[in-house]
């Protein structure tokens, strides 16, 4: 599977989405700023979010669309709330053009069809459903209907949830899908992250499969790619100074770096399961233990425990030889310190 120019999956490098979210709070500029900044992150995309109140909510301040419970953003009603996060469909496309001057992989994640297609009009290379979306069936279809990859996050999904998403998704003939392992808590507690779940999801399922962090920091994603992530996804802000919904948990530019080094450090020390050994590895075989005589011994004289043993370094016999080779008679005379060798024991006859 590829997005833009990048392969999903396989022993492909992880791909890297800088969620941009509400992080412009507002502001064009920032907006513009921000993709620039996630490119000298060594991200691969900038991910925007396509919706306005109207698309997500209506505007009702009754206790059913007023949040609480120890969120972020108690007190506001849900419409108040998409007010002040959504990006600005007039921004799209200077947006998209940014990312591609900068060389960042640029797509969105559409809440209802008019966003779908809207979004077509910019030949988006994939489509990302939000985690309160994952129940929303008919956008899943709508958008799987369009044959580009399809990137779920799982955050408030039960197993039957997941797996309607992606029966709605190959329904459409669609089977790119990258399941995201993600916690819907903003910010996510570390002991709710259970990251052994992307393994199960990817055998599970039988897709692809990444993780959408809502936790500080970046061990997490380090710790993600060990498990089988090849998508990871985490908001970005230009400067966490200037506020706004998501703020909070967001990574700012040497923070994302550092996730972004963190996960390339960790695909380097992952590699590939092998025996081979490296040249430079051979080269310390040297030191390794091998057969030594320890002391001066004359022709004739029997090997024993008190003459040869195996130390280091490794120019003798190897140690497997050590029993085999008690009680037979040296061919030769030997100084201590020398390296054991078949020429140095006398044949039997």
């Amino acid at each position: 599977m590829k997005i833009g120019n990048k392969t999903i999956g396989g022993n492909n490098p992880c791909f890297i989405i800088a969620e941009l979210s509400a992080n412009h709070n507002g502001d064009f500029e920032v907006a513009v700023e921000t993709i620039k900044a996630a490119k000298r992150t060594g991200a691969d995309a900038i991910k925007l979010q396509t919706y306005t109140p109207d698309t997500l909510t209506i505007d009702c301040d009754n206790e059913h669309f007023r949040i609480e419970g120890g969120t972020l953003w108690d007190g506001k009603t849900l419409y108040e709330l998409y007010g002040e996060a959504y990006t600005p469909w007039e921004w799209h496309q200077k947006l998209f053009q940014v990312a591609e001057e900068e060389g960042l992989i640029c797509f969105s994640s559409p809440f209802d069809h008019t966003a779908v297609d809207f979004l077509e009009k910019f030949d988006v290379p994939a489509y990302k459903i939000a985690s309160f979306e994952i129940q929303d069936i008919p956008l899943i279809k709508y958008a799987a209907s369009k044959g580009k990859p399809i990137i779920i996050s799982t955050g408030i999904a039960t197993e039957e949830d997941v797996r309607l998403a992606v029966e709605t998704c190959k329904a459409e003939g669609n089977n790119d899908i990258i399941l995201l392992k993600c916690t819907s808590s903003y910010p996510a507690p570390l002991e709710l992250a259970n990251l052994n779940t992307i393994p199960d999801i990817k055998k599970r399922f039988n897709v692809e499969v990444g993780f959408s962090d809502h936790t500080y920091g970046s061990l997490a994603p380090a710790i993600a790619t060990t498990l089988g992530a090849k998508v990871i996804e985490k908001h970005f802000i230009l400067n966490k100074s200037i506020g706004g919904p998501d703020a909070d948990f967001s990574l700012d530019e040497n923070e994302f770096t550092e996730m972004v080094n963190a996960v390339r450090n960790t695909e380097k020390m992952l590699g590939v399961a092998t025996y081979q050994l490296s040249e430079k590895v051979k080269k310390n075989r040297k030191f390794a233990r091998s057969l030594f005589v320890v002391e001066d011994v004359k022709k004739g004289d029997i090997i024993s425990e008190k003459n040869i043993r195996s130390i280091r370094p490794g120019y003798g016999l190897h140690p497997k030889y050590y029993e085999s080779l008690l009680n037979k008679t040296f061919s030769k005379d030997v100084k201590k310190g020398q390296p054991l060798s078949l020429n140095m024991i006398k044949k039997e006859l």
